[in-house]
């Protein structure tokens, strides 16, 4: 049950290429967006479509794989676990991010 605790799974598109760092200790880091939707009708019988986005973070050899497999559009399904962190931008004005970072992804639709 200990890996129920922190575990999030989404199923979604791509919004941009990898964005990829390499750290001095050569550890490989990928960020990207995914666009999840929702829909339902309203009180008038009209479809809206909710769309929520989410920045996932790739580490290691899966950030090596992401990289080389992963593009804008792709249709992603990952597996992961929430983070959160601050920082202070440019102004001196502190920032909140909150990401997922990323144990398992799937390109969905991807032919072997």
């Amino acid at each position: 049950m200990n890996s129920l605790r922190n575990s999030v799974r989404l199923v979604g598109n791509l919004g941009m290429d990898p964005e990829v760092k390499v750290y001095d200790t050569d550890k490989k880091m990928v960020r990207l967006s995914i666009a999840t939707n929702e829909s339902y009708k309203n009180d008038k019988g009209e479809k809206i479509t909710d769309t929520q986005w989410h920045n996932l973070i790739f580490w290691g050899m899966q950030a090596k794989i992401a990289e080389d497999l992963l593009k804008k559009g792709d249709e992603v399904a990952i597996e992961g676990k929430l983070t959160n962190r601050s920082y202070t931008d440019k102004e001196g004005v502190k920032r909140y991010v909150s990401e997922v970072v990323v144990n398992e992804f799937l390109k969905v639709g991807a032919r072997a």
